[in-house]
């Protein structure tokens, strides 16, 4: 009895994407708190940096050994292993507050594990839909992906809000521990339908690296597809800044409460652009689609630093949040049409690892640039008062937008 066109329809892909739903919305709820909790602490956004370094700089280091794992592996089960290890995270650091003991450095020790397993997540999800999901239905499965993180985007800041001031801090990350056990669940009920190799592909298997090797050739010796990802990669640099720097500065110049509105108009803009990619066809324009957005990606960060303005920033931020499931999603969608099934977990790692290891000088530099030279040069006494401040203000928090104007001159 033919079972191979039902796990390959789209039902299946989608009771999986709403497990997967649910767990981003739980992370984005810690995430959303675990920054409010952070900053108001130790009201340093060096700190927040860290945090995002220790989440990047893992996945990066480990993912292209995790991406040949997908391939050996069946890819559900290394999508069970990393929300089970994510879990065991969430669980220590709930742990840690009951008893009033959670320090920066835990933060960013258990940060560091959980995303050590994520970077087995992206990969075997990524390659999983190719396997699930039929070429001609690839632009609708990443555009519910997209439309995914968007639903956590714009609902986590809202839950967040209140969920801090209701059930505390130990209330939301036990939210999210419920969460990863619901994806949990999905991944445990179903059954993915065995990948195709031919001969020549299981004749070239060999040691670790030496796959690892091959997903690295397979890229270089293409050169659209490794020009796209340099481009990826340079732009995440300019990204890492203002992601880091974004809730410092609107906390200069708004409340907690306002924050979250605006990262909520952000997340109306992610399903927005979601939305589109589901329904946008033509391969032809996907490349179009990725460089058209990232420019004005570029243009709603250099509006959004001009004026402390909450209005302001929450309109940049639905731009600009629009634009990246529209970049991500048809970037993506071009590697899965242009990459054979069987090594897409080690292209998909190797394309986590190269377009992120800009990340982590982005957000080491996003800190402490903000924090000890651009504050100080936008402070009412300072040389640049007459100038660039007469532009973007001067005082408390007027040095963010600053240093986050600064990626985009050294990109000219």
């Amino acid at each position: 009895m033919a079972q191979h066109p039902t796990p390959r329809g789209m039902r299946l892909f989608t009771f999986i994407w709403f497990g997967q739903i649910i767990s981003l919305i739980g992370s984005g709820l810690t995430g959303f708190a675990l920054g409010i909790w952070v900053y108001q602490r130790t009201g340093s956004a060096t700190n927040l940096a860290l945090i995002e370094l220790f989440a990047t700089i893992p996945c990066i280091a480990i993912s292209p050994l995790a991406g040949a794992l997908v391939d050996r592996c069946h890819r559900r089960f290394c999508m069970i292993v990393s929300d089970s290890g994510a879990a065991v995270s969430i669980v220590a650091i709930a742990l840690l507050l009951a008893i009033h003991r959670l320090e920066m450095w835990h933060l960013y020790l258990l940060t560091a594990i959980s995303y050590t397993f994520h970077a087995f997540q992206l990969p075997a999800y990524t390659a999983a839909t190719t396997q699930l999901v039929p070429s001609q239905h690839l632009d609708r499965a990443s555009g519910m992906i997209q439309l995914g993180q968007a639903i956590g985007q714009l609902l986590s800041p809202v839950l967040g809000g209140l969920l801090v001031v209701t059930i505390q801090l130990q209330g939301v990350i036990l939210l999210d521990f419920a969460s990863f056990l619901c994806a949990l669940l999905t991944l445990l009920l179903v059954r993915f339908p065995k990948i195709k190799t031919t001969g020549a592909e299981k004749l070239r298997k060999g040691s670790l690296l030496s796959e690892v090797a091959y997903g690295f050739s397979y890229i270089t010796k293409r050169p659209g597809l490794l020009g796209l990802l340099i481009f990826l990669a340079a732009s995440n640099f300019l990204l890492g800044t203002v992601s880091v720097l974004t809730t410092p500065l609107v906390l200069s110049f708004t409340s907690p409460a306002v924050l979250g509105i605006i990262l909520s108009c952000g997340g109306i803009g992610m399903v927005v652009g979601s939305l589109i990619v589901g329904t946008w066809r033509g391969g032809q324009h996907r490349i179009n689609r990725v460089f058209g957005f990232m420019l004005l990606c570029g243009l709603c960060i250099l509006v959004a630093g001009l004026r402390p303005s909450a209005p302001l920033f929450a309109t940049t931020t639905f731009f600009f949040l629009l634009s990246l499931p529209l970049i991500s999603g048809s970037a993506v969608v071009i590697f899965q049409k242009k990459v054979p099934l069987s090594i897409q977990g080690r292209v998909f790692a190797l394309n986590t690892a190269l377009a992120g290891a800009s990340l982590p000088l982005g957000y080491a530099l996003a800190g402490p640039l903000a924090d000890r030279i651009f504050e100080p040069l936008m402070a009412s006494n300072s040389p640049l008062a007459g100038s660039i401040g007469q532009i973007i203000g001067v005082g408390p928090g007027r040095g963010t937008p600053l240093s986050t104007l600064l990626p985009r001159k050294i990109k000219i």
